[in-house]
């Protein structure tokens, strides 16, 4: 394979299969190899911990592209194959069977790993984590009526397989290092509404809880001993505490990392024609003036344009805001903007958080960093519109319920 018009592609989620697509999209007519180290071809995460999870989707609906789109559009997929190294220098990466593949242009899109526990009794085989397909088949089979699940992690991996094993009749705990689950991430506000949603359904919150290690023998866990020598018995432990960018890639071709491999507003790494994108990219935001990492599904589908566009020498600048999403029970939730812990002064809600039907904005003096809808849809455009075009804002306004959200555009 020669090198001239060569396009490498490295990664198997998201951002990888939607990167190939947007170059063919904008009319690169060269090679695209897109090379991934799991044996299925790209799949979105999300459902992994909310419809799949849950038996709603089927397996086929979690790929991002039908098996004959890569053919048909002359995308070369190597699966089942490891990037053992990157040269930027020579332009060319190594593969795991010797193989050395040349580019004119790279994208990594390697994602990102779950955190590990490192307590005691945390290699037992039914401590679970979830980050691929295989491991959501797992947690699907462990998740069963009556089962004792036990959640390390209050984030949302954390809460939405909680939700998972209570829909599924599961006993579960979920076990909190902090006050509130998600209270970092939302503050203590609309953290509450999570916490209450949660237990309503049945779930036990430990806050404040700290793994003193895993209980078991032979090589199956029997439960969590917590250092207030409380014991959770458990039939399967599931660990949400978190997730690491891969940079082992980047690093060790000299790339610069910091929290991910990090980029200019384009996706430019720091090595010539190398791009970044998804979990892995520590992209500079030009509406927030800074780098930010952001680990959620909408970067992954929004960003491969920007890196398509730029690896094909084309002027194209990624801002748009971070957006996530969560489905818990009957709670649908979408969120835009961003509001920085100890960066914004209060929250101005619409509607009762108690009843789970709300608006929340967060604000820093008049302007509004970042909005969520619970339980109602139609708005999270219109809110993210209010925080690009730095509305200055009035409380009154944002929580009046007859105040329509667009006519604050005015």
């Amino acid at each position: 394979m020669s090198r001239e018009n060569t396009f490498v592609i490295v990664g198997g989620g998201l951002a990888a299969a939607k990167t190939a697509e947007e170059l063919r999209e904008a009319g690169h007519d060269g090679s695209v190899v897109l090379v991934g180290d799991e044996a299925e071809r790209p799949y979105l995460r999300p459902p992994l911990s909310k419809g799949y999870l849950l038996g709603k989707e089927e397996r086929e609906s979690i790929h991002v592209h039908p098996e004959t789109w890569y053919r048909d559009h002359g995308v070369d997929l190597l699966l089942g194959t490891r990037v053992t190294s990157v040269d930027p220098h020579a332009k060319e990466v190594a593969l795991d069977d010797g193989q050395r593949l040349p580019y004119a242009k790279l994208l990594l899109a390697t994602g990102s790993s779950p955190r590990r526990l490192t307590v005691p009794g945390a290699d037992f085989d039914n401590v679970l984590y979830l980050r691929r397909v295989g491991d959501s088949d797992r947690l699907k089979a462990a998740f069963t009526q009556g089962a004792r699940i036990v959640i390390v992690g209050g984030g949302w991996i954390g809460l939405e397989t909680a939700a998972a094993a209570r829909t599924a009749g599961a006993d579960v705990t979920v076990l909190e290092h902090s006050e509130l689950p998600l209270l970092k991430v939302l503050g203590r506000e609309a953290a509450a509404v999570f916490a209450a949603l949660h237990r309503g359904h049945g779930v036990e919150l430990r806050p404040r809880s700290v793994i003193q290690r895993i209980t078991g023998s032979g090589s199956r866990a029997d439960g969590v001993l917590l250092a207030d020598g409380s014991h959770l018995p458990a039939d399967t432990v599931v660990v949400g505490v978190g997730i690491t960018p891969n940079v082992g890639l980047a690093q060790e071709a000299g790339l610069e990392v910091d929290n991910g491999i990090v980029t200019d507003r384009h996706l430019r790494t720091s090595a010539a024609d190398v791009f970044a994108a998804g979990d892995v990219a520590n992209a500079y935001h030009p509406r927030l003036c800074r780098h930010l990492r952001v680990e959620h599904w909408a970067n992954a589908l929004h960003q491969p344009r920007t890196a398509a566009l730029g690896m094909l020498g084309k002027d194209a600048v990624y801002d748009r805001l971070p957006y996530f999403y969560t489905d818990q029970y009957d709670l649908g939730m979408e969120y835009t903007g961003y509001a920085e812990p100890g960066r914004y002064d209060r929250v101005v809600f619409r509607g009762a958080p108690g009843k789970q039907r709300f608006l929340a904005f967060w604000m820093s003096g008049n302007r509004i960093l970042a909005g969520m809808s619970v339980n109602i849809w139609d708005t999270i455009d219109h809110i993210r519109a209010l925080i690009e075009a730095e509305v200055v804002a009035d409380d009154r306004a944002l929580a009046h319920p007859d105040v329509p959200l667009e006519g604050l555009l005015r």
